[in-house]
């Protein structure tokens, strides 16, 4: 009876994590594990640390998603700590600035949707694409991009067949603007400005504002934990 290699197996490590066998040896491929010794009849041995890294790179993807907690996987492999943390400080700035920017987006809805734009804003026939993104600061291709998405819907001058945006477009195209700088999807701008033109009201926007600082509440939770398990990690390795 031969004796057992020491070390834990592909599908040990794979139990733990919730994920299959041949997604380890991606993990390893990629770079997120340690590099893997093998034993005398070939096969991978791997470690404690393995299963420790393994853990921090699942925890590190949910927080800071995947691409950057494989980079902050590749820097602790390569015993370069001051890079792993930079990476992680940088996706705490990113999801202060969403937050900030949550904010502002939700005293800026709540001010457009208010107001009507000033007369002298909006000619009687209406405003042309480029003087509607001129004013948004934004190109003329993306009013074009959020028209084709039905976000917007100018009528068309019978003439010279241009886009004309009357006060309704304006304010529907302040609204997408606001909210895309926030990174707002266009399905949930649409939704928004279905519940706006429908009853004029203001709560589905209140909602999905809602919504978004709960999933910020919940990533930076998980940002948290994240760096619990890089910190076991590399303190126990």
């Amino acid at each position: 009876m031969s004796r057992r290699e020491p070390g834990l197996r592909p599908v040990d490590l794979a139990r733990e994590a919730g994920v299959s066998t041949q997604q380890i040896r991606n993990y390893e491929a990629a770079g997120v594990l340690p590099p893997v010794t093998r034993t005398a009849s070939g096969y991978r041995r791997f470690t404690d640390a393995h299963r420790r890294a393994l853990l921090a790179y699942r925890a590190l993807a949910r927080g800071f998603g995947p691409p950057t907690a494989q980079a902050v996987m590749r820097a602790v492999n390569a015993d370069d700590v001051p890079l792993a943390l930079r990476l992680i400080d940088e996706g705490h700035t990113m999801l202060h600035e969403q937050r900030l920017a949550l904010e502002v987006t939700g005293q800026a809805l709540e001010e457009i949707t208010e107001q009507e734009p000033e007369p002298a804003a909006v000619p009687r026939s209406g405003m042309s694409i480029g003087e509607l993104a001129a004013s948004l600061r934004v190109r003329t291709s993306a009013l074009r991009v959020w028209e084709s998405a039905g976000l917007l819907a100018p009528v068309r001058d019978p003439v010279t067949n241009y886009r004309r945006y009357g006060s309704t477009e304006v304010r529907d195209a302040r609204l997408v603007n606001t909210l895309r700088q926030s990174r707002y999807p266009l399905p949930r701008i649409q939704a928004v400005l279905d519940d706006l033109r429908r009853t004029g009201s203001r709560d589905v926007m209140r909602t999905a504002i809602a919504q978004r600082q709960t999933e910020l509440t919940q990533r930076a939770r998980a940002m948290l934990e994240g760096a619990a398990c890089l910190n076991a990690c590399i303190t126990e390795t």
